[in-house]
């Protein structure tokens, strides 16, 4: 048996005016989910235990079957496992992403937590930049994918209140600068990186191209580093990860899946979602089971773009999962998992803890499913997974309940 999960990061949303009530989900044609979701088994899943922040760390964990109460240690230090930094015990790894601001009545406020999706070419400048202006002891900086990037304190410490810039869009920075032990000591690289980065020749050409400069480096989801067992010695499988974001491929890469390089992924709503597909299905055609994470809604839904967020849907259903289903075509027996990690709601721009729907499809075997593959009609359904961490095993046990 062959397996594939595919994730569709932040795709679940809530029940939208302007659509007649319904869900992003619910309104739009997606015929290949609709086909999975008619013929496979529905149901919803809490991927975010009660008390944990709905992160994509804590979900994804969830999803890769691994209980994040027990497993997880921080986002960054997952990240530095996908970008090949070394870490001792006492390293703390902390999200660096690169942000942009804006002044309103006197204060700097959280415009984009992405710098406008900076190009990875272009961050690599800003990386390097500040790698150069900022010498301080057992600091470094390392390069990431996009506005993602890491920052290394050795021997640092990690009992800090920090928040995630995508968390507070529009809003005044001051209520959530860094809090905790040590919280004056990043408060103060952040300082920096802002007084290096005003007017310097990096910006000056991103505003000459009409593009969104960078006002600072934001230091978030703090963590030492962190150990999974694999999934061959779990399961038996072995096999591989697709995603952009370093986050999902770093948890891949601990449970002992190879990372799948595909040209043109960004993780964003211009990803390649063709060759995503087409990687998958030659994963599926060597070995047993692969993750193939699409960050494209999310990212839709943190700027509020509802027609971003329905474009990502249709993206994924029709450019992406029509192509691996005829893929597949010649494989005689496997499964696939579709999930959401968390809910991204358009009008919310975060993350939010709710349970989210997901269907198995199974090849040769017709279930009872449900007639579209929606969160009202998953929810429907009556089949819940309350610890978010077990899904993977009824995919994989075929322990299917009708």
């Amino acid at each position: 048996m062959k397996y594939l999960i595919v994730i569709a990061d932040g795709m679940a949303d809530y029940p939208i005016e302007s659509l007649g009530g319904k869900t992003p989900l619910e309104y739009i044609d997606k015929p290949s989910m609709d086909f999975l979701a008619k013929n496979g088994f529905c149901g919803m899943v809490k991927t975010v235990p009660d008390g944990m922040s709905p992160g994509s760390d804590i979900a994804n964990l969830s999803i890769f079957g691994f209980d994040p109460k027990k497993y997880f240690t921080g986002r960054a230090p997952l990240e530095a496992v996908s970008i090949g930094v070394n870490m001792n015990s006492q390293d703390i790894a902390f999200r660096c992403n690169l942000v942009t601001f804006r002044e309103e009545n006197g204060l700097k406020v959280m415009d984009d937590y992405s710098a406008g999706h900076i190009s990875t070419d272009e961050a690599e400048k800003y990386i390097n930049f500040i790698n150069d202006k900022i010498k301080l002891a057992g600091i470094s900086f390392h390069k990431g994918v996009s506005y993602r990037h890491l920052m290394i304190w050795k021997d640092g410490k990690d009992d800090l209140d920090l928040t995630p810039p995508h968390d507070i869009p529009d809003r005044p920075i001051d209520d959530y600068l860094p809090k905790g032990d040590g919280a004056d000591f990043i408060k103060g690289i952040m300082k920096i990186s802002q007084e290096v980065l005003k007017d310097c020749h990096l910006n000056k050409e991103r505003k000459k191209n009409g593009k969104k400069e960078v006002s600072s480096i934001w230091l978030w989801g703090q963590g030492r580093k962190p150990s999974l067992q694999s999934f061959e010695e779990k399961f038996g499988l072995k096999g591989g990860v697709i995603s952009a974001v370093d986050l999902i491929r770093g948890i891949g890469i601990l449970a002992g899946l190879k990372p799948i390089k595909v040209e043109g992924i960004t993780g964003y709503i211009d990803t390649n979602f063709e060759g995503k597909a087409d990687s998958a299905v030659e994963v599926l055609k060597k070995e047993d089971i692969c993750f193939v994470h699409i960050e494209a809604c999310d990212e839709a839904s943190h700027e509020g773009s509802l027609e971003k967020k329905m474009l990502g849907i249709e993206y994924i259903d029709r450019r992406f999962l029509k192509r691996v289903l005829d893929g597949l075509s010649d494989l005689d027996d496997y499964r696939i998992l579709l999930c959401i990690d968390h809910p991204t709601p358009v009008k919310k721009k975060v993350h939010v803890a709710d349970k989210v729907p997901f269907v198995i499809y199974e090849k040769n075997k017709k279930l009872n499913g449900v007639a579209s593959f929606c969160e009202r009609l998953c929810d429907e359904r009556g089949f819940y997974i309350e610890e978010g961490y077990l899904l993977i095993n009824t995919l994989i046990n075929g322990d299917y309940h009708e």
